[in-house]
C-alpha cells in the first residue's frame, strides 16, 4: 500500500500543478468575459484552492505514507480521501455532459484515463482505510 500511496502522491502533485495552467489552456480570459466579476473570480480562486488541496494531498501521501497505512488517524484520513475521489469519479459520469467527449478521439481518451485514475485513487484510499494488516 505504501508504494501505491507514493505513486498517488506524485500523480496528485502533478495534477495539482496542471490545475494552475487551466486559465490559459481553457482561454478563461475570453471564455469567462460574459460572467459577472464574482463568478469569474470564484472560478479562478476555487481552481487555485483545488490545486493547492490536491498538491497537499499528494504531499501527504509522499511524506506520510507509512502513517497513513499504520495509524488510526491515517486510516481515517484515507477514508476521507477515498470518499472525495469516489465522489469525483461519480461526477466524471454524471456531472459532465458526455457531449464533451463522445465522438472525439482525444477527449474520449482523456475521459477514460481520468475515470481510471479516479477509480484507482478511490480503491487505494478505501483499501488503506479498511486494511487490517498494518504491514501492507
Amino acid at each position: 500500500m505504501i508504494e501505491h500511496l507514493h505513486i498517488i502522491g506524485f500523480i496528485l502533485i502533478v495534477l495539482g500543478f496542471i490545475h494552475m495552467i487551466f486559465p490559459k489552456y481553457f482561454n478563461w480570459k475570453e471564455e469567462l468575459k460574459s460572467l459577472s466579476l464574482i463568478n469569474k473570480e470564484m472560478m479562478m480562486i476555487h481552481t487555485f484552492f483545488i490545486a493547492i488541496a490536491v498538491i497537499l494531498m499528494g504531499t501527504l501521501c509522499l511524506s506520510s505514507a507509512q502513517e497513513l497505512v499504520q495509524t488510526s488517524l491515517g486510516k481515517r484520513i484515507c477514508f476521507g480521501m477515498g470518499i472525495f475521489w469516489i465522489l469525483r469519479l461519480i461526477i466524471q459520469f454524471f456531472g459532465y455532459s458526455s457531449k464533451l467527449w463522445k465522438g472525439k478521439h482525444l477527449e474520449t481518451i482523456v475521459h477514460i484515463v481520468f475515470s481510471c485514475l479516479w477509480l484507482y485513487l478511490s480503491i487505494i484510499f478505501i483499501m488503506t482505510a479498511f486494511s487490517q494488516n498494518t504491514l501492507l
